[in-house]
């Protein structure tokens, strides 16, 4: 799998986002296992309360694929959000059963306390972390002050 590819999409999907105050600007791509994408997602995307991987698990459409897939993420999968707490992306990304999730920051303390990697490594899911990619990441988000 060719993760700097994947991420590198995921940043350019991240500056897709409308700003907002009170969000995140983040992209998301699916992969499967073979390294064909399935999905892609960002905040905001179909409406102003969407996450990018909330968005991009609903485009895969509960594939068989996301059995085998990678999920990539600019930022650490929620695990709270106010504006859907029955739908964190942590929860939704164990429910679709995705093995690995490739993240480029952990998302921080800015809105809600996130335990979304620490969620995920319970689950059984592997987390990989790019901290090379976390300028990228954070700069899609310079509307925010943290």
């Amino acid at each position: 799998m060719d993760d700097h590819r994947w991420m590198s999409h995921a940043i350019e999907l991240a500056h897709r986002c409308p700003p907002s105050t009170s969000a995140f600007s983040v992209g998301a791509v699916v992969v499967d296992g073979d390294g064909q994408e399935i999905a892609v997602g960002w905040s905001r995307d179909t409406d102003p309360q969407v996450h990018a991987e909330e968005s991009a698990l609903l485009r895969a459409g509960g594939q068989p694929r996301l059995r085998t897939a990678t999920m990539y993420s600019t930022l650490e999968p929620c695990s709270k959000r106010a504006s859907r707490p029955h739908a964190t992306c942590t929860g939704l990304i164990i429910a679709a059963g995705i093995p690995r999730v490739v993240i480029a920051w952990r998302e921080p303390d800015l809105f809600v306390t996130c335990e979304g990697v620490a969620l995920l490594i319970a689950a059984g899911i592997e987390v990989v972390e790019m901290p090379g990619f976390a300028a990228a990441a954070r700069a899609a988000n310079g509307h925010l002050a943290f």
